[in-house]
């Protein structure tokens, strides 16, 4: 069954913590937030471990795999999961778990215990399918794609942030504390795992699983189905070539995204011979466009879907596309940092309104499935990361590594049309558009109404008269 009473508005009770949905919405972007800072925090900081423990180009270039590659299991688990156990629960387990790999990568002693833990940390990057799952069920198709956006955006901006707060937070260590360098890099990731920790909790108790109440008392109430269809339905999923389109797509995007956010700091470290803090400024930038530009894909994705139906998703994602690739391209030919830096800001633009643009998409594949397209779809990302990340291991430049990668992703935009919907489909979901559209006016109505009777009592006149009388 359809879940009911899903917000039908984002900005306008955008601080109403009060409804479920919105307080929801603030906990799923910010644990997200949370995870993509813990699982990248260890980037920028990379010189430093570098040098300590010795590691050669091509175990660096190993250690930006394994952090990808793990998560590509973790979401297609998590998918499912969401759909047995509820949002709630396997977000708060996922950040509690995940804490202690991310505490642990301080216990490094050389190469293969601090691939461990960083493969161990890519875990908490299922976070992400949890984030799109939870604001899908909590928002109307009118709204769902700039609210899915608009989480996942400022959950990726921890990407960005951590570039430029983790040296500084190491810089608090070794020259506030007067910690070794050794030794401020582990306390740095102590800091960030405990956050994580204590997110997890408050996760629990802060949100619940839908807006009528969580999963286990609306199956109680026979509001949705059981458990024990969630894996037919899962297999069905993974039987639509819509969902690997969508898996391959989202590879062009958050793949790309989580390889720069892997390599940005130590490419203008070494090609442009920008100081670590410096070259963890500049890489920021290209983390910090999610603070607007995955909103931008969602916002555009309802616009186009409100304009031309599903089939106009589809068609504002091969724009993205197309563009992210180009400007990918353009970046890798820039060698001077006032050209790179531009070039990179606008090709992070189009990168993260690509991944809107695909979560605009996905709610709408299959409603019974939900939790495994989100999670498939998901596990491209990561999937497209790991083949990226074997362009930087030392086999070629990383300028031309990039180059390739610009034009494998203008290629794969054409993908974009063949994500198709039946006309039963496009009907079923103009109605429910038009639905929500209809209760979002009839809450201005009513607002109105409200704000129009108490200014003729500020005026001395009688609650529901005319302004003449």
């Amino acid at each position: 069954m359809e879940i009911q009473n899903k917000a039908t508005s984002l900005w306008r009770n955008f601080f109403n913590v009060k409804m479920v949905q919105m307080r929801t919405f603030h906990m799923t972007w910010f644990a997200f937030f949370s995870c993509f800072f813990a699982w990248f925090g260890i980037a920028p900081l990379m010189t430093v471990v570098r040098d300590e423990l010795q590691l050669t180009k091509d175990q660096i270039g190993w250690a930006i795999i394994g952090s990808v590659s793990i998560t590509i299991f973790a979401r297609l688990f998590i998918g499912w999961l969401c759909d047995r156990i509820g949002p709630r629960k396997a977000y708060t387990w996922l950040l509690i778990l995940g804490a202690f790999p991310v505490m642990g990568i301080g216990l490094s002693w050389n190469f293969e215990s601090f691939l461990l833990f960083r493969v161990l940390i890519g875990g908490i990057g299922a976070a992400f399918v949890i984030t799109q799952y939870h604001t899908t069920v909590m928002f109307a198709p009118n709204v769902v794609g700039q609210a899915n956006a608009t989480s996942a955006g400022w959950g990726n901006l921890g990407g960005g942030v951590t570039q430029f707060v983790m040296p500084l937070l190491f810089s608090v260590f070794v020259v506030g504390f007067g910690f070794s360098e050794a030794v401020g890099w582990r306390l740095a990731m102590v800091v960030v795992g405990t956050i994580i920790l204590l997110i997890g909790i408050a996760y629990y108790f802060l949100t619940q699983d839908a807006p009528d109440g969580n999963f286990d008392e609306l199956r109680a109430a026979g509001k949705m189905q059981q458990k024990k269809e969630v894996t037919g339905n899962f297999k069905r999923a993974l039987r639509d070539p819509r969902v690997w389109i969508l898996f391959v797509i989202y590879g062009c995007c958050f793949g790309i995204e989580l390889t720069v956010n892997n390599v940005a700091a130590l490419y203008f470290f070494d090609y442009f011979d920008l100081s670590l803090v410096a070259a963890g400024f500049v890489a920021a930038s290209f983390g910090l466009m999610n603070l607007f530009a995955r909103t931008l894909g969602g916002i555009f994705g309802d616009n186009f879907g409100a304009l031309w139906g599903l089939r106009g998703r589809s068609v504002w994602l091969f724009i993205c596309l197309l563009f992210e690739g180009i400007a990918l391209m353009i970046f890798s030919q820039m060698h001077v940092l006032f050209l790179a830096l531009p070039s990179l800001i606008v090709f992070s633009l189009f990168t993260q309104m690509a991944e809107g643009a695909t979560y605009s998409v996905v709610p709408f594949v299959n409603k019974k499935a939900l939790g495994a397209v989100a999670g498939v779809v998901g596990a491209g990302g990561n999937a497209g990361a790991v083949l990226a990340g074997f362009l930087f291991k030392n086999m070629i430049d990383w300028s031309e590594a990039f180059l390739i990668l610009g034009i494998v992703v203008s290629c794969a935009s054409f993908l974009a049309f063949f994500v198709r919907f039946s006309a039963e489909q496009e009907t079923e979901q103009r109605a429910a558009f038009a639905a929500a559209n209809i209760d979002t006016l009839r809450k201005k109505a009513i607002e109105a109404n409200k704000a129009l009777e108490e200014g003729i009592k500020a005026l001395g006149g009688k609650p529901g008269a005319t302004p003449a009388e």
